[in-house]
């Protein structure tokens, strides 16, 4: 009879221990699959490609893209949850405003399908890199 128990608890053992992995599998997932889409507008809201034609017609739209990217980024630091980002410098003076249009330009020349707003988070990624050096 005894064995008989200890077999029964093992394999519960075992079917909680799957179990359990299997939660944890989900959890890990789970912030990937509630990904939360939004409708961007303004200058911003169109693909690199676009951003790169316009530039190219007009270079002065440079600072406009920017001005909005760095107001793009004003709201990611916003919305970030308290303790994470507060120190975080969008204008760095290791990444001043003109190396910052330069990534947003070298990202959207080699992703032209991309958001504009995409290569604007990979800035926000990449300043985040560079305050973490600091």
């Amino acid at each position: 009879m005894c064995g008989a128990r200890s077999t029964v608890i093992r394999n519960l053992q075992g079917v909680f221990l799957l179990a359990l992995i299997g939660i944890i599998v989900i959890i890990s997932f789970a912030g990937e699959c509630v990904a939360q889409h939004v409708k961007i507008v303004g200058l911003g809201s169109i693909d690199c490609g676009q951003f790169i034609k316009e530039i190219e017609q007009n270079p002065g739209l440079q600072r406009d893209y920017l001005a909005w990217a760095q107001g793009y980024m004003s709201g990611i630091l916003i919305s970030r949850p308290v303790g994470v980002d507060e120190k975080l410098d969008l204008k760095p003076s290791t990444f001043p405003l003109l190396k910052q249009l330069e990534f947003l330009r070298a990202f959207c020349t080699e992703q032209p399908a991309t958001d504009f707003a995409d290569a604007v988070e990979g800035l926000y990624k990449r300043l985040r890199k560079e305050g973490a050096s600091q």
